[in-house]
């Protein structure tokens, strides 16, 4: 497998999903996440929510999808870390988007910095934060130890 060529500025390819109750529901099956105000407009409501909203885990996991999808088996996530601005509304568009803010050369390879964000249709950033990952060079492996 060829490495990933990587410079600043680079803008990863956006992981989208259309959210609303059938996307909640699975993810809470799976994760026993059951709370009312991301099931219940009226408990949404009564937290001062416009209604139902979906999990921050949730805008996480379209973060990692993200640059999972990206890094294509040709690297690991060193540091993850995001911050909750604004909640995921149902039949929202998100978006997982990000870009590369700095590179490093090692000798078992490249350390990026990428901000990344997920937004709604507008554009508004719902999830910002930050992810280093370790690009592999070509016959280096680049598993944890």
């Amino acid at each position: 497998m060829a490495q990933l060529a990587v410079r600043i500025g680079d803008q990863l390819p956006a992981f989208e999903r259309r959210t609303g109750f059938a996307e909640w529901n699975r993810y809470a099956a799976v994760n026993d996440e059951f709370v009312p105000i991301h099931m219940d407009d009226e408990a949404g409501r009564a937290a001062g929510l416009p209604g139902a909203i979906g999990m921050g885990l949730l805008q996480v996991a379209y973060l990692h999808n993200l640059v999972r999808d990206w890094l294509d088996d040709r690297g690991r996530i060193l540091t993850f870390s995001c911050r909750f601005n604004s909640p995921n509304l149902r039949n929202q568009v998100v978006s997982a988007n990000g870009r590369v803010t700095e590179v490093t050369d090692r000798a078992d390879g490249m350390e990026a910095v990428l901000e990344i964000w997920t937004a709604d249709e507008a554009g508004n950033r719902l999830a910002p934060g930050t992810c280093t990952v370790l690009i592999a060079r070509v016959g280096h492996d680049v598993t944890p130890d």
